[in-house]
């Protein structure tokens, strides 16, 4: 894998988005009640963190909890909680390590077809139905990842054209498309909350 990826919005954490499927799983993990750029930025901060340049599913997973968490949460904080996010991080190179033999792209490799793909990403720890979706949508959109199937799977994620999650940034422009987009919902869904 050694793909463009602009979610970041930064040069050095996008081409190891674009060339490690490790960091690409936990840039969206940490995608949540945080901008989309600091989330993906994250898998740079901890691989520098560590003392390299890419992340070993193995070795975050042996990392001793309370010094993992500890470097997620030197300043600048890789999440706006990164204790909570150390661990889940930890748990979810553990279930890599555990069921693929820690190589994160076999979770998509193999995969026949879009509703397997998508099975495969809800039993990763931390990915429910909607950030499952969105990873698909990314593979495919993005990552060239297309299995029979894929753009059902992933849902309104998956539709060609559209301007809704991380799976559609490209660029600066794409990436202020999602956020007018992701406003415009949560505006509405508020006036529907009303009496």
């Amino acid at each position: 894998m050694d793909i463009q990826i602009r979610l970041a919005q930064d040069p050095e954490a996008d081409e190891l988005l674009g060339r490690s499927p490790l960091a690409a799983l936990v840039g969206m993990l940490l995608d949540q009640q945080v901008p989309m750029e600091w989330a993906f930025s994250g898998p740079w901060t901890i691989a520098r963190r560590m003392g390299g340049d890419d992340l070993d599913a193995h070795a975050i997973a042996a990392y001793d909890p309370e010094a993992f968490a500890a470097l997620l949460s030197e300043k600048p904080a890789v999440h706006r909680y990164p204790g909570s996010m150390a661990k889940r991080i930890q748990q979810l190179c553990g279930y890599l390590v555990e069921h693929y033999g820690g190589d994160a792209e076999a979770v998509w490799s193999g995969a026949d077809s879009g509703a397997e793909l998508l099975g495969r990403l809800k039993a990763l720890p931390g990915f429910g139905e909607q950030k499952a979706q969105i990873f698909l949508a990314l593979l495919g959109k993005q990552l060239g990842v297309r299995p029979a199937g894929w753009r059902e799977a992933a849902g309104a994620y998956g539709a060609a054209g559209t301007y809704r999650s991380a799976a559609d940034i490209t660029g600066p422009e794409s990436l202020a498309k999602v956020r007018a987009y992701k406003q415009e919902a949560k505006a509405a869904a508020k006036s529907a909350k009303r009496p």
